[in-house]
Formats: structure tokens, C-alpha cells, sequence
């Protein structure tokens, strides 16, 4: 019995060098921070301006986010997300979340609509515009969530740029088969980590945010699958058709969302 625990008490030792010794060797410490700063920047700007430059894409999204209770535990919610963008003014996005509410955003250039399957319900507002000046309207005069709203902007080069204050190259990794070039970003309320392909396609692959002056520092993550630069859709998939015994309702402006809430409310 004396050896045995000897033996165990080895092994836990052990163990506890090699993890140690794991954090030592993950820790980013490059020795040129300069031109890891620069290898890192190349990379952002490489793909912020391939996806902002392209007229057209359609992706899926895999996301999980945390949500910090009042006993400082994470609850991780999350949504299955599909994309469909063509420029200058068309956008559709159907989300699925894991409990199996299905809803989406519809704007064909001149009008804006939200729909929620469950509850059979939707709310348009004419928004003549761009892309650009639907998804301001629908994140700021609405004030409602669109998870990934940023990579979605023609400007997104340059807003990157703009909201980093240190970036790391981290390594060369592999995300779900696809080279790619592991970045990690801070901001002054947000550490972002990015995977981008590799080659002539830098498509970012997957992407996990640390919201730094939240409670809990909660994390909110993507997985991109699917990505297409050529979608073939038909203008019909822009145009939203309210389904048999669909209620139309009113969005409800700076309106503060509930979890789970939708945002929008019953017009009068």
C-alpha cells in the first residue's frame, strides 16, 4: 500500500510539472513584439478587405455565448446562423437557436423585416438603403442583437483597424481541415481571437470575444462553415411573404431586450 500511494504521488507530481509547464510554453512571449504586432495587422487587413470588397456570400455560423448568473456561474446559450449577402442592398440571415426557435432578418434594399416562427409573427419598416444603413438602423435606432453585424460592413477594414490597441500573431493552426493564421486582438472593452484562412481566400474561420469589462468576462464565439463567394439565390429570397395567419406587430425603437426577448412588440 506504501508504494502504491508513492506511485500515485508521483504521477500527481509529475502531472503537475507537465501542465505547468503547458501554460509556460502557450504564454504568447515573441521575441520581435514589433513584428508580431505587424504579422498580425497584415492578417486582419487581409481579410477585412477581401470580405468588404466582395459583392456577394453566403455563410453558416455555428455561435455560442455565455451567460453570467448572479452566482457568477456561465450558462452557454447558442444558434445556428445562415448568411446571405448581396451587395449593395440585400441581406437575408434565418437563425436557429438550440432550443429550436427559428427566426430571421429580410431587407431587399427598401424594406426591413424581422420574423419569429414560433409565435407567427413579423414587423417591417420601409428602410430604402444599403446593407450598411440597414444594419445601423437595426443595431442602433432598434437597438437589437445582430451577432456578427460587423463582418457584414463594407467598412469592416477599416473599423478593425480603428478598435485595436495591441495585436499578437499567435501560430499557424488548423481549423475544422483549413490552414490559418491565429490572431489575437485587444480592444478597450474587448480581447478578440481570430482564425483566418490561409491562400487567396482569407476567410475568417472561426472568431471567440472576451467581453473584458462585463461581469464574469463572459465569451461569446463562431464557427464559420460553408462560406460561398458565389451564391446562386433568386431575388425571391429577399422578399419576405407573411405565412398563413402570420400577425404583423411594430418594432419598439431603443426598446432595452429581455434575454430571450424579441424586440419588437404588439402595434396598436
Amino acid at each position: 500500500m506504501r508504494h502504491l500511494r508513492l506511485a500515485i504521488a508521483c504521477a500527481c507530481a509529475l502531472a503537475q510539472l507537465l501542465t505547468g509547464s503547458l501554460v509556460i510554453a502557450q504564454q504568447i512571449t515573441p521575441a520581435d513584439s514589433k513584428q508580431s504586432e505587424e504579422q498580425a495587422m497584415a492578417v486582419v487587413r487581409r481579410m477585412g478587405n477581401f470580405l468588404s470588397q466582395s459583392q456577394s456570400f453566403s455563410v453558416t455560423a455555428e455561435i455560442g455565448f455565455d451567460a453570467v448568473q448572479q452566482s457568477g456561474q456561465k450558462i452557454e446559450y447558442g444558434e445556428s446562423r445562415k448568411i446571405v449577402l448581396r451587395r449593395p442592398d440585400h441581406l437575408r440571415i434565418d437563425e436557429t437557436k438550440r432550443n429550436g426557435a427559428k427566426s430571421g432578418l429580410v431587407f431587399d434594399g427598401r424594406n426591413l423585416t424581422v420574423f419569429h416562427v414560433k409565435e407567427n409573427v413579423y414587423a417591417t419598416t420601409a428602410r430604402p438603403g444599403n446593407v450598411d444603413d440597414a444594419i445601423a438602423y437595426y443595431t442602433n435606432d432598434l437597438d437589437m442583437r445582430l451577432p456578427l453585424a460587423e463582418l457584414l460592413s463594407s467598412k469592416l477594414a477599416a473599423a478593425l483597424s480603428e478598435g485595436i490597441r495591441e495585436a499578437a500573431y499567435v501560430e499557424r493552426s488548423s481549423i475544422g481541415g483549413v490552414p490559418c493564421d491565429h490572431v489575437a486582438l485587444r480592444g478597450d472593452k474587448a480581447d478578440l481571437q481570430l482564425w483566418v484562412a490561409q491562400g487567396d481566400r482569407p476567410l475568417p474561420q472561426r472568431i471567440v470575444i472576451t467581453y473584458t469589462r462585463l461581469d464574469g468576462r463572459p465569451q461569446f464565439w463562431a464557427q464559420f462553415n460553408e462560406w460561398n463567394l458565389n451564391p446562386k439565390v433568386r431575388d425571391s429570397l429577399f422578399a419576405f411573404t407573411p405565412p398563413a395567419g402570420a400577425v404583423k406587430i411594430a418594432f419598439s425603437p431603443r426598446q432595452t431586450l429581455q434575454p430571450g426577448g424579441t424586440g419588437i412588440k404588439e402595434g396598436k
